[in-house]
């Protein structure tokens, strides 16, 4: 992994954590939590956002965040992790 990919991949778990912070701060104060679907749990989003993390997934989303284009697998599965920590985030996973 090259310098560039590894402070990307940084940028993105540093913002990532200020989120969690940021919600655990708010615990009471923040927006009422969602549920999941179907047969999601906290414990299966977790693990599919650590197997996107393992691929290196965020520094997709890094790019993409900055306008750059994307091959359509990258794009999927940035959109996928996207997706991933709102539904985390969003049902309070975190907190």
């Amino acid at each position: 992994m090259t310098f560039t990919k590894m402070r990307s991949t940084g940028i993105v778990c540093v913002a990532a954590g200020a989120l969690l912070l940021a919600g655990c701060e708010s615990s009471g104060n923040g927006p009422p939590s969602t549920s999941l679907a179907g047969s999601e749990t906290c414990k299966s989003i977790k693990a599919q956002l650590n197997k996107l993390d393992a691929k290196g997934v965020p520094a997709y989303v890094e790019a993409q965040s900055r306008g750059k284009k994307l091959s359509a697998a990258n794009k999927a599965d940035a959109d996928s992790y996207n997706k991933l920590l709102n539904d985390y985030l969003g049902s309070r996973c975190h907190v």
